[in-house]
C-alpha cells in the first residue's frame, strides 16, 4: 500500500459473507439478490426503476441505445448531442457508437464541469441532448441549466458514475436527466468488483433497458410491458429476441455485495465530506493551486489541483516528487479528450477554443479520497507540495509562499 494511495477496499467480512452466501446457494447469474440490490438502489437515488449492468460503461451503453428504441424514438442517427471536453472515454463511445454528432464544450476551470456560459451559446436547433457529466463528486448547476433549455425539446441524460451519492438542493445527482448512469467499480464510492446502473421514473425506458441488458429478448421484461405484446408461452418467450441488445448483465455477487455496501455508503460519504473539508481548508487561496469549487453538495470522489497560470510549478516536477513519496495521482478523467487519438473515428465539431479543457490537460492532476480519515495522508500531501512550492517560489514569489509556509507549519503543528 502506498502511504497515499488513490482507492482503497471498502470491504470487510460483511461482504465476504455475501460473497460466501451466494457461492453456497450455487447461482451466480443475474438474480435475487441483483433484483434486491435494484429496489435498494431505486429507493436510495429517489428513482422508480434502477437496472444494474456490469460497469458504468455499459450502463452508459444501454442509456444511449435506449433513446433509439422507445415507440417515439429519442433520438437517431446524426442527432447533435453536447459534451464536455473533459470525462471518462466511455461517456463519449456509445454517443459515435450509436451514429450521434458529439459537439465538444469547454469546461469551468474551477468547477470542472461545464462552463456555463460556453454551454449556452453552443445550444443550437440542431441540439438534441445535453450530456451532463458531474466530474470527481461535483453536481452541475441544474438550475442554470434547465434556464438554458427551457421552452426547448431538448433530453438531458446524466453521467454520474465519479458522483454517486452528490446532491443538488436536496435531490440526487444522477436524477436529473430522463436517465441518469452510476459506477460501483473498485475506485468509486461504493464496490461491487464491477458494476454500474441506469435509473430512471420512465416506465417506458425501463422496460427498454431491461430488454437491452440481456440480448434483446423478451424473458426479463414484465408480462405488462411497454416493449413487446408478452404471451404465456415460456418455452416461445425464454428465446423470442425483440431489441438489438447485450449481455450486460452483473453477476449474482456484485448484487450481494451491493446490499451491503449500499448499507454502509451515508458512513463513506460523511468521511470523503470530512476529507474534502481538511483538504480545502489546507489549499483554498494557496498561491499555486486552484482546486475545485463544490456545486451543491458533492461526494468528492478524489481532489483536484490544477497548477494556476501564475504559478511557477511545473506539473513534471510536481508529479515526480508525489512518486518519490508515494503518492498516487491521475490526470482529471481522461484531460481534454479531443487529445485523443481516438477522436479520429467520431463524427464531431468543437465549440469554441476549449482552452480550458487544454490548461487542465497540461497543468491538472488529482489524488485519491478514501471512505475513512485521511487527516495524515492530506497533511502529508500538503507537505510534500508545500516544501517544492516554497523552493519554486524563490524564482519572484517568495513573500507570498513563505507567509503560506508559515501556515503549513501551523496547521500540522
Amino acid at each position: 500500500m502506498k502511504k497515499y494511495a488513490l482507492a482503497s477496499s471498502t470491504w470487510d467480512e460483511k461482504e465476504l459473507q455475501a460473497i460466501q452466501d451466494v457461492i453456497r446457494s450455487d447461482m451466480f447469474t443475474m438474480g435475487k439478490k441483483v433484483a434486491e440490490f435494484e429496489k435498494d438502489f431505486a429507493k436510495f437515488t429517489g428513482s422508480k426503476y434502477a437496472v444494474m449492468t456490469s460497469s458504468g460503461s455499459t450502463a452508459n451503453l444501454i442509456a444511449t441505445a435506449a433513446l433509439f428504441y422507445t415507440k417515439n424514438p429519442k433520438l437517431k442517427r446524426g442527432d447533435e448531442v453536447i459534451v464536455p471536453a473533459i470525462s471518462w472515454s466511455t461517456t463519449y463511445y456509445p454517443l459515435y457508437q450509436y451514429g450521434l454528432k458529439l459537439k465538444f464544450v469547454d469546461i469551468d476551470l474551477h468547477t470542472l464541469n461545464y462552463d456555463l456560459e460556453a454551454l449556452r451559446d453552443a445550444i443550437s436547433e440542431k441540439t438534441k441532448m445535453i450530456m451532463l457529466v458531474n466530474l470527481l463528486g461535483n453536481p452541475n448547476d441544474f438550475d442554470a441549466i434547465n434556464e438554458m433549455i427551457k421552452n426547448k425539446n431538448i433530453l438531458l441524460l446524466e453521467d454520474n458514475c465519479e458522483s454517486m451519492g452528490a446532491e443538488y438542493k436536496g435531490k440526487q445527482a444522477g436524477t436529473f436527466g430522463i436517465m441518469g448512469t452510476f459506477s460501483t467499480f473498485f475506485s468509486h464510492h461504493m464496490a461491487t468488483m464491477e458494476g454500474g446502473f441506469v435509473v430512471t421514473n420512465d416506465e417506458e425506458l425501463y422496460h427498454i433497458l431491461l430488454c437491452l441488458r440481456a440480448h434483446g429478448w423478451t424473458r426479463n421484461l414484465p408480462k405488462e410491458n411497454l416493449v413487446a405484446n408478452k404471451s404465456d408461452d415460456w418455452f416461445r418467450e425464454s428465446f423470442r429476441f425483440v431489441l438489438p441488445g447485450y449481455n450486460v448483465r452483473p453477476i449474482e455477487m456484485s448484487g450481494a455485495i451491493g446490499i451491503e455496501q449500499l448499507k454502509k455508503l451515508p458512513t463513506f460519504l460523511k468521511h470523503r465530506r470530512e476529507n474534502a473539508k481538511l483538504f480545502c481548508d489546507y489549499f483554498k487561496n494557496h498561491p499555486d493551486f486552484i482546486i475545485q469549487k463544490e456545486i451543491g453538495l458533492s461526494s468528492w470522489f478524489g481532489f483536484s489541483l490544477v497548477i494556476k497560470p501564475e504559478s511557477k510549478l511545473q506539473r513534471k516536477d510536481i508529479i515526480k516528487k508525489l512518486e518519490e513519496n508515494d503518492i498516487e495521482y491521475r490526470p482529471v478523467a481522461t484531460g481534454d479528450f479531443t487529445q485523443n487519438e481516438v477522436i479520429k473515428y467520431f463524427d464531431y465539431e468543437i465549440h469554441g477554443e476549449l482552452k480550458n479543457a487544454k490548461y487542465v490537460h497540461e497543468k491538472g492532476f488529482f489524488v485519491g479520497n478514501h471512505q475513512f480519515d485521511i487527516k495524515e495522508n492530506i497533511q502529508f500531501l500538503f507537505s510534500v507540495i508545500e516544501k517544492l512550492s516554497f523552493v519554486s517560489s524563490r524564482g519572484g514569489v517568495l513573500n507570498n509562499s513563505i507567509h503560506h509556509h508559515a501556515i503549513f507549519e501551523k496547521k500540522v503543528a
